[in-house]
This record gives structure tokens, C-alpha cells and sequence, in this order.
């Protein structure tokens, strides 16, 4: 993989290994080689391959095992994790990884880590199956353990160049200024040619969620969801609705989930009431997206499309929306995983023409498919 510094990904693996043995772990020089030849013919973006390669050949005592998983954790998984500003990790791979260790670092053979392994040991083995079974069908033991996942989802929004430019070496345009600097230190005689690029920042991101009686049974996990991705992002803007809109970007502030989705609670008046879409949407793009919230923005609604109101508001809430912001992400559980789905609401069918991506949004596959599609919506 190269001497340090050379590529991203060796520095990455080794600070892991620095990590370890700050940890009190013993990873010797040749450990680390074998780590490095392990992951030569493996994808350096995979968590889980990162994962096991590293088990597998810096781990020589059971009892460093839980050491080790929480080192993983902190460094590939953490907030302030190092290995996420170096590498493009896949939403995919991070979630995969973080089901591996939901479990958490307790003793071996303690009665707590027992307790644990029973509501939660199945996690590890058979994650493709619990990502795709509904939020509904759920047990309160799996909905903790899926929230402790949903929780290390990162979000990223798409990005758009702006009419800003950078120093770069291979933009498309001249840096005129660069290059009259240069050609005043060298006497008229610029030594290369310096160019610039247009800036990229990202789009904003808007979730709109309906907390409407239809959809008591999602509305706290996309809630949750709304919170990640308020963590991962500071451009992004949270709006519920029942029978009005309420913006709670400021209660999903909060870092803890509990405390954060308690406070957005308390601020939304109309939760599992009646259902507006079309009076909310309505009051979205006269109060917020005219105003320029969602320009070149993204917009995610979370619903069932099931609309108590007038549908030519609705019809034209949306026909606004569409011409205010860059894309109309429609969430609606009843999709589930039918690809041939097709709208039977009538507030879905009146919508319909105006949204650019279908999905569900009725467990965690969906919404992972979500996270990673984003990124693509230029």
C-alpha cells in the first residue's frame, strides 16, 4: 500500500493501529504488515472489510476482542472520527459495520452482556433480514437496536458549484491574478500557468415529516432519522405536519436522540391528529421556501398521501414547490418494497406529477437506499 503519507488510506490504517496500542492493545511491526497484505486484495472503503482483516490479524487474546471493537467504533464510527474525513465511506458499509457492533463493550460472560446478546446478538449474524422488515412488525428490543444503527447514518447532501472560484491545478479557467503576481516576482516571466475551479458546496437539505394519526407507526423513526440527518449536515431544515407545519430544526439540535425527538414532541401540537398535506405544503412554500429556504435544495416528504383537504391546494403546493427547489423526494411507507407501486391516495395521485424519486421510508433498507442516492441528485 505505499510508505505514510503517500495515500489516504495507508495513513488511515496506520493511526488505527496507533490507536490500538494507545488502547494498551500489543500490536507489533509485523502485525501491522500482515494487516496491509490482508488488505491489499480487499476494498479499503469497507468497513467490514476493515473490520475483519483487522481482527483477524491484530488480535491474538479473546479479551482484547471488546477492546478492539471499541477502538473500531471510535475511530471508523465516531463523531469526530479521523477516518471519515480521509476516506469515502459507503452508507451501506458504515451501517453493516455498526451492526456487527451494536453490541456493547461489556465482560465476557457478564450477566449484562449476556442480556444484551440475547435481545441483540442476532444483529451481527443476519443484518440484511432485520434492515428490511417493516418498522411495524418490529419488536420494541429490535426497534432499539435498529435506532442505535439509524443513528450512525450519515447523510449527505448533493453538491452544486457556485459561481465562487478556487486555485486549482487542473481548473478551466486562468488565474490572472496569480499569474500577474508570479510574473512581477520573475521579472514578466511566469514560470507556469495558474488556474482556478468553480467552488462545490452542498445543497441544501429539507425533511418535511407527517406526524398525522396514519402515521403514528413511522413518524418517531423518521423523527429519528430527521435528527441524524440534521447531525450530519448543518444545512439541513426540519418541518412536521398534521393539520399544520411546524418547524423543529431547532429541537433536533439536541445531541441526544431521546431528548431531542421529546423536545420536538412537545413543540408539535397536532401529533397523530388529522392530516393537511396540501394546507402545510401551502404554508411551506408562502412562509419558508419563497424566501429562498429551499433554493437549490432538496426536499424529502415523509407521507402516507393520505389528504383531508381541498386536493387543487395540494396540486398547486406542489406545482410551487417543484419550480422553488432542485428535486421532490416523496417518502410514503405504503410503497414498502413494490417496485411497481402505484399511488392510490388521491392526495399521492395529485402529487405524483411533481416528485422525482419514489421510495418508501417503511424500514431501514429504505432509508439507507435514500442516504445513499443523495449524494447522486445533482
Amino acid at each position: 500500500m505505499g510508505e505514510p503519507g503517500d495515500d489516504p488510506f495507508t495513513d488511515v490504517l496506520i493511526g488505527f493501529t496507533h490507536e490500538l496500542r494507545s488502547a494498551g492493545l500489543t500490536v507489533g511491526t509485523g502485525d501491522v504488515l500482515t494487516y496491509f497484505a490482508a488488505m491489499t486484495p480487499l476494498d479499503p472503503t469497507d468497513l467490514i472489510d476493515l473490520y475483519w482483516a483487522g481482527k483477524t490479524t491484530l488480535l491474538t487474546r479473546h479479551e482484547d476482542h471488546a477492546v478492539y471493537d471499541r477502538v473500531f467504533r471510535q475511530y471508523f464510527l465516531g463523531e469526530e472520527s479521523p477516518a471519515r474525513t480521509m476516506l469515502m465511506i459507503q452508507p451501506r458499509s458504515a451501517l453493516e459495520a455498526e451492526a456487527a457492533l451494536v453490541l456493547p463493550a461489556t465482560e465476557p460472560g457478564s450477566e449484562e452482556d449476556q442480556q444484551e446478546r440475547q435481545a441483540l446478538g442476532w444483529m451481527a449474524s443476519d443484518v440484511d433480514a432485520v434492515k428490511h422488515r417493516s418498522f411495524t412488525e418490529c419488536t420494541p428490543e429490535e426497534l432499539a437496536a435498529l435506532r442505535r444503527i439509524m443513528t450512525r447514518m450519515r447523510l449527505t447532501p448533493p453538491r452544486r458549484r457556485t459561481r465562487r472560484t478556487r486555485t486549482a491545478k487542473a481548473g478551466t479557467d486562468p488565474d490572472i491574478r496569480a499569474i500577474i503576481r508570479e510574473s512581477m516576482r520573475r521579472l514578466g516571466e511566469p514560470s507556469e500557468l495558474y488556474l482556478r475551479e468553480r467552488k462545490n458546496k452542498p445543497r441544501p437539505l429539507i425533511l418535511i415529516l407527517d406526524v398525522s394519526g396514519s402515521m403514528a407507526d413511522y413518524s418517531r423513526q423518521l423523527l429519528l432519522f430527521a435528527h441524524t440527518a440534521r447531525r450530519s449536515s448543518a444545512r439541513v431544515e426540519v418541518f412536521c405536519f398534521g393539520t399544520r407545519l411546524t418547524r423543529i430544526t431547532k429541537e433536533l439540535a439536541h445531541q441526544r436522540p431521546d431528548a431531542a425527538l421529546a423536545q420536538a414532541a412537545r413543540t408539535v401540537v397536532d401529533w397523530e391528529g388529522g392530516t393537511r398535506i396540501g394546507a402545510s405544503l401551502d404554508t411551506f412554500v408562502r412562509k419558508w421556501a419563497r424566501g429562498g429556504l429551499c433554493r437549490g435544495g432538496v426536499v424529502v416528504i415523509c407521507s402516507d398521501g393520505l389528504d383531508r383537504g381541498d386536493p387543487e391546494v395540494l396540486a398547486t403546493a406542489m406545482e410551487r414547490l417543484a419550480r422553488l427547489c432542485h428535486r421532490i423526494v416523496w417518502l410514503n411507507p405504503h410503497k414498502g418494497d413494490n417496485r411497481d407501486f402505484q399511488p392510490s391516495t388521491l392526495g399521492m395521485m395529485v402529487a405524483a406529477p411533481h416528485i422525482d424519486l419514489l421510495l418508501s421510508g417503511h424500514d431501514l433498507a429504505s432509508l439507507e437506499e435514500l442516504a445513499g442516492t443523495l449524494p447522486a441528485l445533482n
